[in-house]
């Protein structure tokens, strides 16, 4: 065992961890290139009133969180497509608009564990959603990797190569929802957009190629959370944000090893 000094429930923790951390990070490598960095931690946000609905009735925050995400990346989507706004702005709007009814529906006492997240207090049924949905963000995202890549480049190019950008984006927007729903007991809305950023902006500074960014992103990603869970566990600190630190910490790290 790798944390011998850690509890079956710490363990279920650092095990959602480790596979939300893969799935956001190898999802981060696309967000990076696509330049939609900040659209992940804004768009963690926007899960805030659906977890408040969780809490008030009693359900999984995952489904809470999940079905707002859903709606508002419909939505997103939609009026990008109808308006040609960008996507950022869009995320924006409704970050800031799902921030103020989440602060505001959340009760109280739970709404620091929302907004940091609490791995220590993790189910085995939460775990098992992490592995299951997880490896189906991974698997579909690998299966979208050439769509992504041909319409980062260009729209028109991925059209006349007869891409369906339209499904591509949709799907894309959905899998960083479902990340960041899975995110949200790990390390709670506030830094969830952190998990996607730093794991990818570290892998870009030492890969070349996108096979090796992508799979470097995802290491970070799990090696962020073992290593922050188990320096969480040591201390007893708040997982979350250690998780974050050391994804920092090795974003801070790979300025040394930086690749032209």
């Amino acid at each position: 065992m790798i944390f011998p000094f850690l509890d079956t429930t710490m363990l279920l923790g650092i095990t959602t961890s480790v596979f939300v951390g893969v799935a956001a990070g190898y999802l981060g490598s696309f967000m990076v290139l696509r330049r939609m960095a900040l659209v992940g931690d804004a768009l963690s946000h926007v899960a805030l009133p659906g977890i408040a609905l969780a809490l008030l009735f009693n359900v999984n925050p995952f489904l809470g969180a999940f079905f707002f995400l859903f709606i508002a990346v419909v939505a997103i989507w939609a009026i990008e497509e109808k308006t040609n706004l960008p996507t950022e702005a869009l995320v924006g709007v409704f970050f800031t608009f799902s921030l103020a009814i989440g602060v505001l529906l959340t009760p109280e006492p739970e709404l620091l564990e929302a907004l940091f997240g609490d791995v220590s207090d993790v189910a085995f049924f939460d775990a098992l959603l992490a592995v299951v949905f997880s490896l189906l963000i991974l698997s579909t995202a690998f299966w979208l990797e050439k769509d992504l890549l041909i319409s980062t480049i260009s729209r028109d190019l991925a059209e006349s190569a007869k891409v369906k950008v339209k499904r591509s984006n949709l799907l894309f927007l959905l899998l960083v929802a479902l990340v960041v729903a899975l995110g949200v007991k790990v390390v709670g809305t506030l830094l969830m957009g952190a998990l996607v950023i730093l794991p990818a902006v570290a892998a870009r500074n030492m890969a070349l190629r996108f096979r090796g960014f992508s799979l470097l992103s995802a290491a970070f990603g799990a090696l962020s959370a073992v290593l922050g869970g188990g320096i969480a566990a040591v201390y007893n600190l708040p997982p979350g944000p250690i998780i974050v630190l050391v994804a920092a910490a090795f974003f801070f790290v790979s300025l040394a090893f930086r690749r032209a």
